[in-house]
């Protein structure tokens, strides 16, 4: 409650799940704790199986369920640490507090000239039930500095996915280019040519006024406009007054330099990761083949199961046949003699053969089909 900073007063009811909160001095510890009585109106040895197959439901593609809104966190806060230019200091930054959301991701950035290391690991390490702190540690790649000798701009996307396992999923350097003239004048030209080419489609679209049904109605007006009288003739020294004029005029304005257009470009550069593991080499190994045993008992006990349903199944089978479509071609003593076995095999299954051996069950079914 104090991560959530949630205080006793906040909570206006308490339900409480699990089997052992059948014990009463469970309850009455909660209810003592809480201020008020606890309730039980889930099934208490359900409930948590509920809950996990209504989650694993709505993470799978393949069911559509109501509208039910869980959102994950991550338990343990996560601190990233990076090194830095020999006149910086050392940098270290907590990404994802305690109960940030899950999945989510960050993206940070950085000013270098050379390949860097990243190092993440829990911030709280006193919290955690691991033996190791650390995460792993991460090396941005292929960094250079920039064309004009500055630091280059590195973004990286730092990430914990749906499973709360965090890592430096992608980095980038963000290139910053000139756009070449020729390139932007043909591409300007090529719009021209577009829009010249629409313009040119709607004029010789437009109707003619001949062709307007109303022409021929509309009254024409014409106007009589005298011409204006021919402005003095200047003389060739007034012409050369005026243009020096001019000259001096624009050479007291300063050229206005034009802006070169930028392009901004991102170039993926690779990540060299290198998690810390918090089992030692030997216990992981002995973790593997301790699951490869269970995974080969399973194996055998599925093989097991199916060779006694085999035997049931068989039992079940021909006793319908022989009530049914095979009793008209099969004698009354053969099909006593028959029924008996399949009783005796019945029994048998319930009692001694309860739990046996695979090769058991096998050499029962080929003892059942010899009789046929």
């Amino acid at each position: 409650m104090e991560q959530i900073q949630l205080r006793v007063e906040d909570i206006s009811s308490v339900e409480i799940i699990g089997g052992a909160t059948r014990i009463p001095a469970v309850k009455e510890r909660i209810a003592r704790f809480f201020g008020k009585d606890v309730s039980t109106t889930l099934i208490a040895d359900e409930a948590v199986a509920r809950g996990c197959a209504l989650q694993c439901a709505i993470l799978s593609p393949a069911f559509k369920v109501r509208e039910f809104s869980v959102t994950d966190v991550v338990p343990y806060p996560i601190s990233l640490k990076w090194s830095t230019e020999a006149d910086e200091a050392e940098g270290i930054h907590e990404v994802f507090s305690r109960n940030h959301a899950a999945p989510f991701s960050k993206v940070l950035t950085f000013y270098r000239k050379n390949p860097f290391q990243l190092e993440a690991f829990y911030s709280d390490p006193a919290a955690i039930p691991y033996p190791e702190a650390k995460i792993g540690q991460f090396v941005v790649q292929n960094i250079s500095q920039s064309k004009d000798g500055e630091k280059a701009k590195v973004k990286v996307k730092v990430r914990v996915n749906t499973h709360g396992i965090f890592s430096v999923s992608t980095a980038s350097v963000v290139e910053k280019m000139e756009v070449d003239e020729v390139e932007e004048q043909a591409a300007d030209s090529g719009l021209e040519g577009k829009n010249q080419g629409s313009v040119d489609a709607m004029e010789e679209d437009k109707p003619g006024q001949q062709d307007h049904p109303e022409a021929g109605t509309q009254p024409q007006v014409q106007t009589d406009e005298q011409p204006s009288p021919p402005p003095p003739e200047s003389t060739a020294e007034e012409h050369r007054m005026a243009d020096n004029e001019k000259v001096e005029k624009k050479s007291d304005k300063p050229p206005e330099a034009k802006k070169p257009k930028m392009k901004v470009k991102n170039i993926e550069v690779p990540i060299e990761a290198n998690f810390v593991w918090q089992l030692g080499k030997d216990l992981l190994n002995m973790y593997i083949e301790n699951e490869g045993k269970m995974i080969l008992q399973d194996k055998l006990e599925k093989e097991r199961n199916d060779a006694k349903n085999a035997v049931e199944e068989y039992v079940y089978e021909y006793r319908d046949k022989l009530s049914g479509p095979y009793g008209r071609f099969i004698s009354e003593e053969d099909l006593g003699c028959f029924s008996e076995i399949l009783t005796e095999t019945e029994n048998w299954l319930y009692e001694d053969g309860e739990d046996q051996s695979r090769q058991v069950y096998v050499d029962k079914l080929q003892e059942l089909k010899v009789n046929e």
